[in-house]
């Protein structure tokens, strides 16, 4: 099969940006090339013995991604230059040029793999690929195993930690969870894991939806396929749906009610979120959002305080921030 390939030229300081920008745009996989040193505690996770050197005044940086070979790559293109003017006066993107390509090489989709081994979110949880063996060291701690597949989260970005360790200081043994933005399931399995009596997981993007599906089997917990409208215990469902338009499946859930909501999804998402999730959570119910740049704080706690949430926490891991925000009443 014949890929493209799109490769942008930017900067260090853009690839984070950059990146979730291409996952929201559906880009199946992304390449980052830089000029930036592993942390010690990368290099450890990547069973790396010998750092290579590199030119840290060099700030610039290529991402290659790709899509099917039946698209237009410059249509592509656009929409990436379109959506980066939310961002440019935030963030340098440097030249912003664009290269196309064409390659029939598929294995980019699983060469990540070789980077991703399990790793300890804290003294508790621990997340696994389903590929590799369990450590020995972790045999007595609490496994989640995770294949993303081509959907969004591995549980190894400082966003999807965070919002781990909100849930579980704030997840109630027997609350029903929902889980904004699935991706490949790791919160609504955590959640689960952690004591939900069950938990709904919605994504805009149907194969996300399947990736979460396999994910939640993996680890041993039933799949609910029935009606939404009424408590699942100990199940969890995935289902597809964008909640930020007025659909049967944000009706139904506003029925519902719930005394936890989660979204890991980006900031520019997350404030029209805000009052749609006001919709759908119990009088005193939880709001853990994720996903927020440094740079763009300011005008989440902006939204969420217009909506009339009361801040519970602010979290920060490097450049992202998490807001636990708690439901009037």
């Amino acid at each position: 099969m014949i890929w493209n390939v799109i490769r942008i030229h930017t900067t260090n300081e853009a690839t984070d940006i950059l990146g979730s920008i291409l996952f929201d745009l559906g880009f199946d996989g992304i390449e980052v090339q830089d000029n930036v040193q592993l942390s010690e505690e990368d290099r450890k996770k990547m069973f790396i013995d010998f750092l290579p050197e590199v030119d840290e005044n060099d700030k610039t940086a290529v991402i290659t991604c790709y899509t099917d070979g039946d698209c237009e790559p410059y249509e592509k293109i656009e929409a990436i230059k379109e959506a980066c003017e939310d961002y440019k006066d935030f963030v340098d993107f440097g030249a912003l040029n664009f290269e196309t390509g064409v390659t029939e090489d598929k294995d980019w989709i699983n060469n990540w793999k070789k980077y991703f081994k399990a790793f300890a979110v804290d003294e508790d949880i621990i997340i696994k690929p389903t590929w590799e063996p369990q450590p020995d060291e972790y045999k007595d701690r609490r496994i989640v195993e995770i294949d993303p597949g081509t959907a969004f989260g591995t549980g190894s970005h400082e966003t999807t930690k965070l919002v781990i360790l909100n849930i579980k200081k704030y997840l109630k043994k027997g609350d029903c969870m929902l889980d904004i933005g699935t991706g490949s399931g790791i919160l609504s399995i955590i959640g689960y894991k952690l004591g939900a009596s069950s938990c709904i997981g919605t994504d805009i993007d149907p194969i996300a939806v399947d990736v979460a599906k396999e994910n939640s089997v993996l680890n041993g917990i039933e799949l609910y396929e029935g009606s939404l409208s009424k408590e699942c215990p100990g199940k969890v469902s995935m289902v597809y749906g964008n909640l930020l338009e007025e659909c049967e499946l944000l009706h139904t859930l506003e029925e519902r009610k719930f005394p936890i909501v989660v979204a890991n999804i980006l900031a520019d998402v997350i404030i029209p979120l805000a009052p749609v999730v006001k919709r759908l959570l119990l009088p005193g119910g939880i709001f853990i959002s994720s996903g927020i740049i440094e740079m763009k704080k300011e005008e989440v706690k902006e939204a969420l305080l217009r909506c009339g949430y009361e801040i519970l926490a602010e979290t920060r891991m490097k450049d992202w921030y998490s807001f636990v925000v708690k439901m009037p009443g």
